[in-house]
């Protein structure tokens, strides 16, 4: 099946139906031909300012339908966007654009207080960076344009069809949360996201009939499927919001006759709380995923919306090992992952790397057509990414029976999921670690009922010290540690558990933990 790019269904939407709306913000819209106008214009910018094909472009924007022309722009330009979370903090960012080799950034004045203008001065004698591209209003990419500082040259009169990416060319880097160091940039091209189109098509009946919204910041892979491909694919429209609020999205369902939304489960469960008794006729279909399923809250929505629940399980680099479809059970669609992928061979793999699928539980593998090609120039990573002979891994132990149904049942990798997030907790343990007061820290998940797991660090501190969360809160808003990697609860203990083996006790120190803090797990 051959594959289109998305510039050029954009245009073909545009041709056929230019007024129909592609994005919905509020009562704000974004037609077809506004959002092909839009990207060919930053398309062209980007060009006139000398960016040559293959080059990598930022991209930090709040969510909305900047960042999705963004993406579409350096497409049709031959760029690679390096996609940048809008909760980036500042150390996040200045390693995403160092890692990346980005020449260019493309941004509003100011992100979360940072003077952005100011702030990459240094950053162009110290990187690749060359230019910054600054847009008045980030959330519709109009307005006022700056370039390093001065006004931005006309665009080029027309942009070389060639230099339109194709289907398998590398098209985005994003960002995921390793388990040490800072996060890796995972690498993209539109075939697999195709291909992943099609199987959500499949699960949840989807059609261009259908009215989305997207609850997830675009830069990631949930977000990349529910806002910037599935709906273009099907051409139909998508409604963004700006930051998510469970009472506007209820709100936003009900305007726009939502039948699809996309949302990790902490905004479906807070959207569950909001919505009383109010009904949502329209919606049909909940994708989510990103973390475990939540059986009695997903249940709960299913009955007061008469929407199903669905998921998709992987990761941003494997992409789907396994999926939920319209036609499973409830029990299977909310108390496991769905049906292994057939195409995706999936495997698991047991410490010593033996194939452990027939009957037995191990790390899950995989060898498909929806997996990424890795991670951006870095052998280092990807050799730890994938077995020897080119399995890519999930990081999570899993098993699968006989009927094919796969189930998540623990983590291989050093991990906290909040909201769908994933947050390395050897990175939550070096910032704490880096405040003058503390000795060593840990980092550990706490049972939630909302976000499931919340960061807590627990730490020994210095003789003579003492310190609270408003303080080392402080001390990593000064550090420039992004905001997923502030810990949400501090537990100072006299000393870490220790194991037989002198390592830290996580498992012992999380059950700890949770006591101490009076917490109780999710239901």
């Amino acid at each position: 099946m051959s594959v289109q790019t998305l510039a050029n269904l954009v245009d073909a939407h545009a041709a056929r139906t230019p007024d129909a709306p592609a994005f919905l913000v509020g009562t704000r819209r974004c037609s077809w031909r506004e959002y092909a106008e839009r990207s060919d214009a930053w398309a062209r910018r980007l060009v006139a300012a000398g960016l040559e094909p293959g080059d990598r472009v930022a991209v930090l924007l709040p969510d909305g339908p900047g960042v999705h022309t963004a993406f579409l722009a350096t497409e049709r330009a031959g760029l690679v966007a390096v996609g940048i979370g809008p909760r980036a903090g500042e150390a996040e960012i200045r390693h995403l654009i160092t890692r990346s080799g980005a020449r260019a950034l493309l941004s509003e004045a100011h992100h979360r207080g940072l003077d952005l203008a100011r702030w990459t001065e240094p950053l162009r004698a110290e990187t690749a960076l060359r230019h910054h591209f600054v847009c008045g209003d980030g959330t519709t990419l109009t307005g006022e344009v700056a370039l390093d500082g001065g006004p931005a040259p006309a665009p080029a009169h027309e942009l070389d069809p060639g230099r339109r990416l194709g289907p398998t060319d590398l098209f985005l880097l994003n960002s995921t949360s390793g388990t040490t160091g800072l996060p890796k940039c995972v690498t993209h091209d539109q075939a697999r996201w195709n291909h992943f189109h099609r199987l959500a098509v499949e699960a949840g009946g989807l059609g261009a009939d259908d009215v989305f919204l997207s609850a997830l910041p675009a830069p990631f892979g949930f977000g990349l499927w529910t806002a910037h491909f599935t709906p273009t694919l099907l051409g139909a429209p998508t409604v963004l919001l700006p930051d998510f609020d469970a009472a506007a999205m209820i709100d936003a369902i009900a305007q726009h006759q939502v039948s699809v939304l996309a949302a990790v489960s902490t905004q479906f469960i807070l959207m569950l709380d909001a919505l009383a008794e109010r009904p949502l006729p329209s919606l049909r279909v909940l994708f989510t995923g990103g973390e475990a399923v939540p059986y009695a809250r997903a249940a709960a929505f299913e009955e007061r919306t008469g929407a199903r629940v669905l998921q998709f399980y992987g990761s941003n680099e494997t992409g789907a090992l396994s999926r939920t479809t319209l036609d499973d059970t409830r029990d299977v669609r909310l108390r496991t992952a769905g049906h292994v992928i057939d195409e995706m061979q999936v495997r698991l793999f047991d410490e010593a790397g033996r194939d452990v699928t027939a009957g037995g539980r191990g790390q899950a593998g995989c060898l498909g057509p929806l997996t990424s090609q890795g991670y951006y120039d870095d052998d280092e990573a990807n050799a730890k990414l994938r077995t020897p002979d080119g399995w890519m891994l999930t990081g999570d132990t899993c098993e699968i029976d006989a009927a094919g149904v796969l189930r998540v049942v623990g983590r291989t990798a050093d991990i906290i999921i909040r909201g769908g997030k994933n947050i390395s907790a050897p990175v939550v343990e070096a910032a704490v670690g880096s405040h003058p007061a503390v000795a060593l820290a840990a980092a550990v998940p706490v049972p939630d009922a909302v976000f499931g797991e919340r960061v807590c660090a627990v730490v020994e501190l210095l003789p003579g010290q003492t310190l609270d969360l408003e303080a080392l809160t402080a001390h990593l808003r000064e550090a420039g540690v992004s905001v997923e990697s502030w810990p949400e609860h501090l537990w100072v203990v006299d000393e870490l558990p220790r194991s037989s083996g002198g390592k830290i006790a996580k498992g012992t120190l999380r059950t700890q933990a949770a006591q101490a803090l009076g917490l109780e797990e999710r239901q």
